[in-house]
């Protein structure tokens, strides 16, 4: 797998630096020893502008190339997940119940050593804005670095962004030329009735009988009520009720997560949740409560920025080695927030058949860290090449 050859002469530097990251992960907002790590090393590789705390521990470095131009905006996400770690490994996390099990620590160090190599070789034009972000896992670290107004403080006319992907080839990227990955918004009901005891029913109201038909109307909405070629995702994954075998509890309550790639599919799950749990309550003479909370929006790509990063990947790996029409992820990313504000383009780079994402065993594979730095470094000079 051809990467860039000054990049690959510190490719055993970028391991260190990322097992140093997945020894000490941190989550959410909380990165502030992830950030000092990180800006230590920028100033070591001689950045140009190094602005601190922005989005509590976010970073964005400015490297400056050979002349006038714009800035384009190379971001990688540093939050870990609290989950406790079983990979064994030398490296493994030292804090009981967090671990790097998505590999952020990794696009991390893929940013880092596209840092190092653009500080040194500045070939190109404008500036390249290196964004590394809190808080993509819960929080939504990347809206509120825009909101923060990264965007226009540094210039930035094009945003690029990779997440690793397990089970998938390692060196192979993929991409699509629209909405690559999903919405992802939560849904709770709390059903009120009258608690009693479990021999006299008739003597209570029983929140449990009501809250199970809701769940089952619900999984109505995608056979039933959208256009199947449309993808959509509604799942119930919570159902908390009772705490005795003979007592039928006051309260039952559920919950889940909604899937869309698009508005009018999203507001009519919402719409029909609403109905469906509206007329269910006095049919069972309960009460209901629903309540939204409206996560990240799709992830959509430009389409000219992604046929461009993937002919730039072309050339790091082979045009065989790169899918630009690949199929919709129904995983969700607050990269989405980035490329509301800019056009750009979100890429995944495979990392071989390890554990997936979000489980104790995962690692993530140092040996593709060259390449997606490469990709990083090749994408710079690409877009705003030295005349």
């Amino acid at each position: 797998m051809p990467i860039i050859n000054r990049i690959g002469d510190f490719a055993s530097d970028m391991t260190e630096w990322r097992r140093w990251m997945h020894r000490n992960p941190e989550l959410g907002f909380d990165c502030h020893e992830t950030a000092a790590f990180v800006a230590g090393k920028l100033r070591e590789f001689g950045v140009d502008e190094l602005h601190e705390g922005i989005a509590k521990t976010g970073l964005v470095a400015i490297i400056n190339g050979q002349g006038d131009g714009p800035a384009i905006g190379l971001r990688a996400d540093m939050d870990a997940l609290p989950i406790q770690e079983s990979t064994g490994a030398d490296h493994a996390s030292k804090i009981p119940g967090r671990m790097h099990a998505c590999g952020h620590d990794g696009h991390t160090t893929m940013l880092l050593g596209a840092a190092k190599y653009l500080a040194e070789t500045r070939n190109f034009k404008g500036r390249a804005a290196l964004i590394f972000q809190p808080a993509e896992e819960s929080g939504g670290g990347g809206e509120l670095m825009v909101q923060e107004g990264i965007m226009d403080r540094f210039g930035i006319a094009q945003v690029y962004g990779i997440h690793n992907a397990p089970q998938h080839p390692a060196g192979e990227f993929y991409t699509n030329a629209g909405a690559l990955m999903a919405a992802v918004d939560e849904f709770t009901v709390t059903v009120q009735g009258q608690g009693g005891h479990g021999a006299y029913p008739h003597e209570a109201i029983d929140p449990v009988a009501a809250a199970v038909a809701m769940v089952q109307a619900i999984q109505t909405v995608v056979s039933r009520n959208h256009k199947p070629v449309h993808e959509l995702v509604v799942s119930v994954t919570q159902f908390r009720a009772g705490t005795a075998n003979n007592v039928i509890p006051d309260t039952a309550v559920f919950s889940g997560t909604i899937r869309t790639f698009d508005a009018n599919t999203r507001d009519m799950v919402f719409r029909r949740i609403g109905e469906i749990v509206e007329g269910h309550a006095p049919a069972f003479n309960v009460t209901a409560r629903l309540d939204f909370d409206e996560g990240y929006p799709a992830t959509v790509n430009n389409p000219e920025n992604a046929a461009f990063a993937a002919g730039v990947a072309a050339e790091i790996v082979g045009e065989a080695a790169v899918d630009a029409d690949h199929e919709q992820e129904m995983g969700a990313e607050d990269f989405s927030y980035m490329l509301q504000a800019r056009p750009g383009a979100y890429l995944f780079l495979g990392q071989g058949d390890t554990a997936v994402c979000h489980h104790p065993a995962y690692d993530f594979n140092d040996e593709i860290a060259p390449i997606g730095a490469s990709f990083f470094a090749r994408l710079v000079e690409r877009a705003q090449p030295v005349e």
